[in-house]
């Protein structure tokens, strides 16, 4: 069994920012479970994917052993954490005779699948999430995180991920410092007629300190701040980077 799965994922943003759509190109579509937790919401785009539509979060657990039991997948989707989440309080907490036990049992489930079944897992794992913004009153900035409840919230699930991207929309203009040198960011003739390009943040900017973007040291170069919005481009990133 492994120590760590390197080819680990957050794709968080806000929603329609493109956090989906970044999965179209995921190499061998076929081979990709994909685990629905936002009620069978539908891709955007048409794929071979095992859809599986997750109604009670231990079902996750279960899918994780089921992949890990066969050679039939390379990656494993969550799509997305922050509904998964959401969905163990509304099952567990909020129903639950004894609500302090039910939130440690939320946090514990959360350890659990991140620990046991993901750092283990054979799979890419990528997960999407939705984020939220919020006023710090100490600093007068926003900050940008994915939402969590419990002790959970004191660190973050942001914090049990080495590679965090943002999926932002951004004008070609504000582009244009980061296309020279950067063979991750491609800009198609779509693009060009849009003026704008849905893309992976890899790196905080001064203008998005209080975002939870992160990567290990080296991954990504200035000119690399942004890429295209290619969950498989990522990957193959990441897998030349830790050289496996």
């Amino acid at each position: 069994m492994q120590d760590q799965n390197t080819q680990l994922l957050l794709i968080s943003g806000e929603s329609a920012s493109g956090k989906s759509a970044s999965l179209m190109n995921l190499r061998g579509d076929n081979r990709v479970l994909y685990l629905n937790t936002e009620s069978g919401k539908q891709l955007p785009f048409r794929n071979n994917f095992m859809r599986k539509t997750i109604k009670d979060p231990y079902h996750v657990y279960e899918a994780f052993e089921y992949a890990e039991s066969t050679d039939s997948f390379d990656t494993i989707v969550i799509d997305s954490l922050t509904f998964l989440m959401d969905m163990f309080e509304s099952v567990y907490v909020l129903n639950s005779d004894n609500t302090m036990k039910a939130w440690g049992d939320y946090q514990q489930f959360f350890k659990n699948l991140m620990q046991q079944h993901v750092a283990s897992s054979k799979c890419n794992v990528i997960f999407t999430a939705h984020t939220k913004s919020e006023l710090n009153e100490k600093t007068m900035e926003y900050d940008t995180c994915v939402p969590v409840k419990g002790a959970l919230k004191n660190n973050g699930l942001e914090a049990y991920f080495s590679t965090v991207v943002g999926t932002k929309r951004i004008t070609l203009k504000a582009l244009k410092d980061y296309k020279d040198n950067n063979p991750l960011l491609n800009i198609s003739e779509e693009d060009e007629s849009l003026q704008f390009k849905h893309v992976f943040q890899t790196r905080i900017t001064k203008t998005t300190t209080g975002e939870r973007i992160r990567s290990p040291m080296g991954m990504f170069s200035t000119p690399e701040t942004y890429m295209d919005n290619d969950a498989q481009l990522l990957l193959d990133h990441l897998k030349t980077y830790y050289g496996n």
